[in-house]
């Protein structure tokens, strides 16, 4: 158990190109699954590895998070003395704009009291938006077995946009001798964002990223610094995906149909939680048909459904037909209605005999509380 160990999830908005899917909400907050959100993987992996304190740090349209995460006790982080703490977004009096952040190492300086009252010796930092069952407690003994600065979770396994991704390049001695950032192609192994290292190098780190004008970790401070400390990585090769695009939000959500990849991604011993809301059976009518496909509950099935991922309360009326498509929390797909390489966000209506069929790379999204 790493009792020695905090853990502080970013939930920033990154420029990634999910439309419709993050105008609501943080990109942590996307619901992926069926029935989860990006985040819930993250702080669940914490809470299986036994960290006692996790800070999620809020910093823009972050409504949705918050009414998601609440006090933090469907992770059991609900507690007196440390638990789940909320962090609202810090100005800084160099920041051009009031709230506005230019990387993570610009958030940590506006929040370094936090910092300083951190009562573990280690802080493990993630980004929120990771998708992937990982063994923290694995990384820390990694960690302290190396004799590393800083522990870094990378992998071989390619799961994003080389554009907005990082690659490291490793010596024989398994340690990181170069930081390829943002490359037309990947390289070597790709960086996860998930790193662990000491609360006293954290804040060291910080604040020399104040005085030299540093702003992002993974283009700024670790490029500068691959010379001064030992980094090394944590090579994990299990199921990890990153969304930075509908199209990769559509195929990664696809590849939860197969039933090895839940089989890994979703394991007994290291359960993913996420809020409970009492939903209750999926109800299946006569005459309806479900193959291959994930459904939540609370959801009323009269028509078809294939190869699809359904979220809870969704209602499929007789007649209507669902194939290739994902539809998130109270979507309503009217009789005769046609859907097909589809994403619904919540609240949907999906008028009687409509036919709407996106293309497997460039699947139709339809805006939340629309009605088409």
């Amino acid at each position: 158990m790493l009792n020695n160990v905090h853990g502080l999830i970013f939930t920033h908005n990154r420029t990634y190109n999910l439309r419709e899917l993050t105008e609501p909400r943080c990109l942590s907050s996307v619901p992926f699954g069926g029935r989860f959100r990006m985040i819930d993987f993250m702080v669940s992996n914490m809470v299986n590895a036994g960290i006692p304190d996790v800070g999620v740090i809020l910093q823009a349209r972050y409504q949705s998070l918050l009414d998601h995460l609440g006090s933090g006790k469907d992770w059991d982080l609900a507690r007196h003395t440390g638990g789940m703490r909320l962090l609202p977004p810090y100005s800084l009096p160099t920041q051009k704009i009031h709230g506005a952040s230019r990387g993570q190492m610009d958030v940590l300086a506006g929040m370094e009291p936090y910092l300083q009252d951190i009562r573990q010796d280690y802080v493990f930092l993630a980004d929120g938006d990771i998708v992937v069952n990982l063994p923290l407690q694995d990384v820390y003994q990694r960690h302290i077995d190396s004799g590393a600065d800083i522990t870094l979770v990378c992998t071989q396994k390619y799961t994003g946009d080389p554009a907005a991704s990082v690659y490291f390049a490793v010596n024989d001695a398994q340690e990181i001798t170069d930081v390829i950032s943002r490359p037309k192609h990947p390289t070597g192994m790709e960086f996860l964002n998930l790193f662990l290292l000491s609360k006293e190098l954290l804040i060291h780190l910080t604040q020399y990223c104040a005085t030299h004008t540093l702003y992002s970790i993974r283009d700024d401070l670790l490029p500068r610094i691959q010379n001064q400390y030992k980094l090394v990585p944590y090579v994990f090769d299990g199921f990890s995906t990153r969304c930075t695009s509908v199209s990769s939000y559509y195929d990664n959500s696809m590849t939860l149909l197969d039933p090895a990849v839940r089989r890994e991604l979703f394991r007994p011993d290291s359960p993913i939680r996420t809020r409970d809301r009492n939903e209750p059976s999926t109800y299946y009518a006569p005459g309806s048909s479900c193959r291959n496909s994930l459904v939540a509950g609370g959801c009323i099935i009269e028509g078809s459904v294939e190869n699809s991922i359904i979220f809870q309360n969704v209602s499929i009326e007789k007649g209507a037909r669902v194939k290739n498509c994902i539809l998130f929390k109270g979507t309503h797909v009217e009789a005769g209605a046609d859907l097909s390489q589809v994403i619904t966000d919540k609240g949907v209506t999906i008028t009687s005999d409509t036919a709407l069929t996106g293309a497997p790379h460039y699947p139709l999204v339809i805006a939340k509380g629309s009605r088409v």
